[in-house]
């Protein structure tokens, strides 16, 4: 009796700290997001923060976008379950820096102005491309922020305790997740109405802090707890995994062989190639990154910025192999799919685990777990106010101001639309993710890249290097990749016909593939090359005003 008395105070103190965390970070964040609101005076302030932003804290702001829930607990969660096969996801990411980098990050700083748009219709007629790219843009974002609302349920009903059968506040575990959800988009939108670019960006980067900060204490002290012992470390983890070595070696979720069945085994090979193509391909044409990318006075700062964003993901990706392996040895696989089925959660109980093995007792575990959560509550926060900005300013500066009024509206309208636009994209998504609760976020992120990949990017691409690119192309490649990944997604086993679907209940599933990369981005670049082709229209001077300007920076803004 006693025991259970002890345990329900820790569990008490437990929500009370975490509860007190939140709303001293949602607070702070909040007091930033209305000081910039002050310095918010233009569209220019808006839309890119006023250009004011170094490298370094550009880098920094990137690297709060893109580090987020699917990184932290999604990544975690998919390398406890699966091990070996759940660390692909880390090294896609990380690789796909490169290809922004080398490829997309200077010339697209120097081409451009607000958003992805801008450079697809600088040398093409401007209301089908902008129509094309403002639809891709909220496709993309609305898919991401599945992502991080289905992450934030998820964390938060670890946080309050609240398992299958158990209650808070009379709520019970799906409602409190579907409260959480709402709560999320509620602030995401009061961030990007009020403060714009400048307050997202000041978010993000006291994010990137606090989630490096969190994630390296909990590297060193899984580490610290087997004495630096790597092969310990991993022994363990495949121990209690339940799946022995297999743990440690490819094919337990991607490529697996099926015996007796060659064309199930060649599909899920097929599928893993589809994955990594998608991640790596992926960054390049994601709108809210893309747009970070205007934040920097000039070309080099914008290099600058991706160089210091892949020395701080690449170092916090590296610390999601100890995390991942630590819940899996610390917690257990059991232990993390009894709290939810996708492993979302497994960073947090790992953090609660090192708290009571570190700090001592149930209120250390406690403690961590809050500040633990309280971190990863703030990550989900940063990075739907990055999307949710992404997707108005297309919306706001691309559909209303260059297509609906055709050039003729002030900045002061075409701000208002903005804030109306992050107030119905917050909706969308809110009313969406409340269907996508059993995937891993992780995954969610991946078709958010895929389709990114098979739509964005080849417009983009061809923009800039192919000088018979036009119009027609443009608008081929952008809705052919959008249209082919988002249809091959509905018919794919991630929305029916699995228990872990979208619709478990109904099944109209026939694409085999759960990511569509492998045959969505050829599709894109086809498109693109097949729109092209099968029109006149060509402006070259154009085309050699955009690479001087690209190359150069001379006339950007």
């Amino acid at each position: 009796m006693t025991t259970m008395l002890a345990a329900e105070a820790a569990d008490t103190t437990a929500r009370n700290l975490t509860i007190a965390l939140f709303l001293v970070f949602v607070a702070a964040t909040l007091a930033i997001t209305i000081w910039a609101s002050r310095q918010t005076k233009t569209a220019t302030d808006f839309y890119a923060g006023g250009r004011s932003f170094s490298g370094f804290q550009n880098g920094m702001a990137i690297g709060g976008d893109y580090m987020s829930a699917a990184s932290f607990l999604g990544i975690a969660g998919i390398i406890a379950l699966y091990g070996y096969d759940g660390f692909l996801y880390s090294i896609g990411f990380l690789v796909a820096w490169l290809v922004a980098l080398l490829l997309v990050a200077e010339l697209l700083r120097n081409s451009g102005r607000y958003t992805m748009a801008d450079v697809l219709a600088f040398r093409m007629r401007q209301r089908p491309v902008r129509t094309a790219a403002a639809a891709s843009t909220i496709t993309v974002s609305i898919f991401y922020l599945l992502a991080q609302m289905v992450g934030a349920g998820a964390l938060v009903a670890l946080l309050l305790g609240i398992k299958p059968g158990t209650t808070f506040l009379g709520m019970d575990a799906d409602t409190a997740k579907v409260a959480t959800i709402i709560m999320v988009g509620a602030l995401m939108i009061i961030y990007v109405t009020v403060g714009g670019m400048k307050g997202t960006t000041y978010v993000q980067i006291v994010k990137a802090f606090l989630l490096m900060g969190g994630a390296l204490v909990m590297t060193l002290l899984v580490l610290a707890k087997y004495q630096f012992n790597l092969s310990a470390l991993l022994g363990d983890a495949a121990a209690s995994s339940g799946k022995g070595n297999a743990f440690l070696e490819p094919g337990l979720r991607y490529g697996v062989e099926v015996a007796g069945n060659a064309t199930q085994t060649f599909y899920n090979k097929m599928d893993l190639l589809s994955l990594g193509i998608a991640l790596v391909l992926g960054t390049a044409g994601l709108p809210h990154i893309l747009i970070r990318f205007y934040t920097v006075p000039t070309a080099k700062a914008a290099r600058k910025s991706v160089l210091w964003a892949i020395g701080i993901i690449g170092t916090f990706y590296l610390l999601t192999l100890a995390l991942g392996f630590g819940a899996a040895a610390l917690v257990g696989g059991e232990a993390i799919t009894a709290q939810d089925k996708a492993g979302n959660t497994a960073a947090p109980q790992l953090a609660e685990v090192l708290g009571v093995d570190f700090l001592g007792g149930d209120l250390g575990g406690a403690a961590l777990l809050a500040i633990i959560a309280a971190v990863a509550f703030a990550t989900i926060l940063a990075v739907v106010a990055g999307l949710t900005l992404a997707s108005s300013s297309s919306l706001a500066h691309d559909f209303y101001a260059n297509v609906l009024r055709n050039g003729q509206t002030s900045e002061r309208q075409e701000v208002r639309v903005a804030r109306l636009s992050a107030l119905v994209i917050g909706a969308v998504s809110i009313l969406l993710s409340i269907y996508a609760q059993n995937l891993n976020v992780a995954f969610l992120v991946a078709l958010a890249f895929a389709v990114a990949a098979s739509g964005n990017l080849p417009a983009i691409l061809y923009s800039l290097f192919w000088k018979r690119f036009n119009t027609s192309g443009a608008v081929w490649a952008i809705y052919g990749g959008l249209l082919s990944a988002v249809l091959l997604v509905f018919f794919s086993p991630v929305v029916s016909g699995q228990p872990t679907s979208m619709f478990p209940e109904h099944d109209w599933q026939w694409f085999p593939l759960s990511n569509p990369g492998l045959l969505s981005i050829p599709f894109g670049f086809l498109c693109g090359w097949f729109g092209t082709v099968i029109s006149k229209e060509s402006d070259e001077e154009k085309y050699a005003e955009l690479e001087v300007r690209a190359v150069t920076g001379a006339g950007a803004h």
